[in-house]
Parts: C-alpha cells; sequence; structure tokens
C-alpha cells in the first residue's frame, strides 16, 4: 500500500469508519416503524414440493414451494405471526428464494381471515452499507474536501429528481429542453464544488459544454440524414412517453459524464504543466493535451461500452433462450446499447480537441 496515502490516515479514523458502517446498518436493520408499508420478518423456512418444468425451446426449470414463518415487525399488527406460502424458481425471473433472517415487503389481507402475501425483499440495509462504505473512504482519502464531493452528489440528485418532476408534469413535451438546462446546472454545480471558481473551472465548463453540445448536435444530424434506420426505440420498454426524445435526454446526461470525467483529468493536468513550465507554448500545451487524451481515451470508451452493454446482457439471453435469432436478440435489446456506446466514443473524442484547445489558449502559468 503507498506509503503516501496510508501516512495520511490513523488507526482512529480507520475504525470511525468502521464503526460508522456497522451504525449505519444497525439502524436501518432496526427502523421498520418508518415504513407504512407492512414488513414481515422470516424466523423459520419450510420446503415443499419442487416441480420440473420444460418448455418448448427445451429449457429447464425446477419449480419450488415454501412455507414462510415469522412475525410482521410493523404497523397495527405488529408482533402478529403469520405463516406464508412462497412459490420460486430456480431461474429467479419473476420471483425469490427467502431464506431465515430477511425482512420482507408484504400485502395484508383480513378476509376471510388475516394472511399475507410476499411482495418484495426489504433491501434497504445492503444499500445503507453502500452508502457508509462510500463515504467513509471519501472522508478517509479526501479528508474535508470530501465533504465537497459528497456535496455536489446531493445537490445533483435533488436536481435530478426535480427534473423528472417537471417532465412528469409536462407529460414528456420538452424533455430535451428540460435535460438540457439540467446537463449545464450539473456541470456548473459540480465542477465548482469540486474545483471552485477560477480559470481552470471555466475552462473546464466550456470544454465540456461545448463537447457535449456538439454531440448531441451530431447526433440530431445523423438521425435526420439516416431517418434513424437500425435504431429501435422499441427496446425502451414500459415507456409512456415519445420514446427518441427521452433517449436523446438520456445520451445527454450518459455523454455529460463522461466528458466532464475527461475533461477534468485533461485539464487539471495541464494546468499542472502550465504552472512548472510557464515556458510551455499554447501549441505545445495543446500537443501536450492531445496526448493525455489518447492515454486516457481508449480505456474510457470501453469503460462506458462496457457499463451501456452490460445492462442488456440478462433479456439478450432471455430472448435467445426463448428461440428468438441473434440478430432480433441484438436489434430489442442492445441496439441502443451500441448507439450510446456510440455517442458517447464521439464526444469523448471531441472533449480531448477542445479541452487541449481551450487550455492551449486560456491556461496561465499561476492556474495550478
Amino acid at each position: 500500500m503507498d506509503t503516501k496515502l496510508t501516512s495520511k490516515m490513523t488507526w482512529v479514523q480507520i475504525v470511525a469508519a468502521i464503526v460508522f458502517c456497522l451504525f449505519a446498518v444497525f439502524l436501518i436493520n432496526h427502523n421498520d416503524g418508518l415504513y407504512a408499508q407492512p414488513i414481515y420478518q422470516v424466523t423459520s423456512v419450510k420446503s415443499g414440493k419442487t416441480t420440473r418444468m420444460t418448455d418448448e425451446f427445451h429449457n429447464v426449470d425446477h419449480y419450488h414451494v415454501q412455507t414462510l414463518y415469522g412475525k410482521i415487525t410493523n404497523g397495527k399488527y405488529a408482533g402478529r405471526k403469520l405463516s406464508i406460502n412462497n412459490a420460486y424458481s430456480d431461474s429467479h425471473a419473476m420471483d425469490h428464494h427467502y431464506l431465515k433472517g430477511q425482512k420482507l415487503f408484504i400485502t395484508l389481507h383480513t378476509t376471510p381471515r388475516l394472511h399475507a402475501t410476499v411482495k418484495d425483499l426489504k433491501r434497504d440495509a445492503p444499500i445503507a452499507l453502500l452508502f457508509a462504505l462510500a463515504i467513509s473512504l471519501l472522508f478517509l482519502i479526501l479528508k474535508l474536501r470530501g465533504i465537497t464531493v459528497i456535496s455536489s452528489i446531493v445537490i445533483n440528485t435533488i436536481l435530478f429528481w426535480i427534473a423528472i418532476k417537471i417532465d412528469h408534469n409536462n407529460d414528456g413535451a420538452a424533455v430535451i429542453l428540460i435535460f438540457s438546462v439540467l446537463a449545464v446546472v450539473f456541470c456548473f454545480v459540480t465542477l465548482f464544488l469540486v474545483m471552485g471558481w477560477n480559470r481552470k473551472m471555466l475552462v473546464t465548463l466550456a470544454a465540456v459544454l461545448g463537447a457535449t453540445a456538439t454531440t448531441i448536435l451530431l447526433t440530431l444530424l445523423v438521425f435526420m440524414g439516416t431517418h434513424e434506420r437500425g435504431v429501435y426505440y422499441e427496446s425502451m420498454q414500459y415507456v409512456t412517453q415519445l420514446p427518441k426524445p427521452l433517449f436523446i435526454a438520456e445520451v445527454l446526461i450518459g455523454v455529460l459524464g463522461a466528458v466532464m470525467d475527461e475533461a477534468t483529468d485533461i485539464i487539471a493536468s495541464l494546468a499542472t504543466l502550465k504552472h512548472e513550465r510557464p515556458q510551455l507554448t499554447k501549441m505545445q500545451l495543446f500537443n501536450s493535451g492531445r496526448q493525455i487524451g489518447k492515454s486516457i481515451m481508449g480505456p474510457l470508451i470501453n469503460v462506458l461500452f462496457f457499463i451501456f452493454m452490460a445492462e442488456t446482457l440478462p433479456m439478450t439471453l432471455l430472448y435467445l433462450k426463448n428461440g428468438n435469432s441473434w440478430q432480433y436478440s441484438f436489434s430489442m435489446n442492445m441496439s441502443l446499447g451500441m448507439t450510446s456506446s456510440l455517442i458517447s466514443g464521439i464526444g469523448i473524442v471531441l472533449t480531448v480537441i477542445l479541452s487541449s484547445l481551450f487550455a492551449g489558449l486560456w491556461i496561465k502559468g499561476d492556474d495550478r
């Protein structure tokens, strides 16, 4: 482990982080009273009959029946013991195998007697642990600067929620405009909190907004010229508004994240380089930015490709297992992910050029 990194940490800080994580999990595990929805804790499980099933495509699955014994932990019937029958398959496509000690959200029925059906698993404890772990690591590594990172995440989450509410109230009539404004606000708030108000922040802001706007404009021009052949919006399941504007808004936010990451790295590196070597010319700084961009561009494009494509993998496999051709399965599940990856790749390439250009023109030797 890097001695420079560990020297900034003390055992007291590490122990405090561990205690914080454990305390967060303890609180979440005992917050049933905060929920209006009934919660059921499983105290024991009895396995029942197992049935083998085969469909017309020779896919084999097993169907299991189990009886859950436990008690309600909140609400009007807190403390009441119930037994609940549950059925699940090995594939767990639309069901779950529940275990002793788990807490479940249930729906209560009072006629002809009190009984219940399971709705879903209560998953807030693992999420709370991940949040606590992320916050702890930020404070351990960044110290008080971690507060600005956490603040930017909280503020951006609130802004994103507000944008969704506005879009919902307008029935998706101005989704591109709403999320375009949101992207600008996202970018400004994040860079201001992380980098402060200085020339380096303004250069980064200009590069990010310029690369993102150019990327979306090129995307719309390509869609217009090709009449969107090969873009299957049918894969955007459960969308109740026009899919194309929603897809553009989705790509806009995705491109913004990648572009902001890359632009920050390039411009911060060039600012440090200019500070250490003030004699560098604008062209030399531009070429240095291109070299930095070449080294991070490939990995960043691949990361985005994996992110966009990985989320489509489960449904693609399900299509293939049910007798659909590879071409149809790809079109209905992976085509939009591939399109998003290509658009993001264009944005990443443009960011290298704009970040290097703006840094060469505006970064001075006193920018750190």
